[in-house]
């Protein structure tokens, strides 16, 4: 399946692919893998995100973003389009979030969300 360059569903903020990129060589994860964004039932709003690095499989859509190669099943895009994903290192709060225009209702940690 080829790499679509030219439109990309989701934004991946500069230190988003930092910190990914350095996941990625901390743990060795094998250049076949690509960062696996979407969406699955549960979690506080009623959808959770999904973020790993993982295998691209048949059904998969690929984009380039940051330089990372992003899969995504085509049905998620209805629901992360337009999404970005940031990495936050504050006093009080340290990991990805998630700025999802989709998202109707969002809990309190920003993992989960209502559409």
């Amino acid at each position: 399946m080829s790499i679509v360059k030219n439109e990309t569903p989701i934004k991946l903020t500069p230190e988003a692919v930092e910190q990914l990129q350095g996941i990625k060589k901390d743990q060795n994860i094998p250049d076949t893998h690509g960062l696996r964004v979407g969406v699955k039932g549960g979690g506080c709003s009623g959808f959770s995100y999904i973020l790993g690095f993982d295998e691209q499989k048949e059904n998969d859509q690929v984009f380039e973003v940051g330089g990372l190669k992003v899969l995504m099943q085509k049905s998620h895009g209805l629901y992360l389009l337009g999404m970005e994903i940031d990495f936050v290192d504050g006093l009080n709060n340290r990991g990805f979030s998630f700025s999802n225009p989709n998202a109707d209702e969002t809990c309190g940690c920003g993992t989960s969300f209502s559409s």
